[in-house]
């Protein structure tokens, strides 16, 4: 019953992740503007495509593997668990060292949280 629902919660993960992944390569400046990130013509550009709209869609298809190879659970569920610890911890730093934070920004702290706990949760219920 984990497996199912660990295996769900990755897909549903990943298919956001690839829509993310694709909103900010074919809408860069609306997406870079929903979370404050200012576009420098070319560089800036391309920076942005790479990671925002590159990493995203890598690790969509990371959390999506599972329904390509079921069992491969592990490592995709193991991997969102670091990702999003990671995202959490930086996230936090980032509220401790800077200021003037509009509601997407904590919105999107939000999100990170919930996936961090639910991934966690779910990789040790799954131990």
């Amino acid at each position: 019953m984990v497996t199912t629902i660990a295996r769900g919660f990755l897909a549903v993960v990943g298919v956001v992740y690839v829509a993310l992944g694709i909103w900010c390569a074919v809408a860069p400046q609306k997406t870079s503007d929903a979370v404050g990130f200012a576009l420098r013509q070319g560089q800036g550009q391309s920076e942005f495509l790479t990671v925002y709209g590159g990493l995203e869609v890598a690790l969509g298809l990371l959390f999506l593997w599972p329904l390509y190879k079921q069992e491969d659970l592990a490592f995709p569920l193991a991997a969102c668990v670091v990702v999003h610890g990671c995202l959490v911890l930086f996230r936090s730093i980032g509220f401790l060292a800077f200021s003037g934070f509009e509601s997407t920004t904590y919105l999107l702290a939000a999100i990170e949280w919930v996936l961090f706990l639910s991934s966690a949760g779910l990789w040790f219920w799954r131990r």
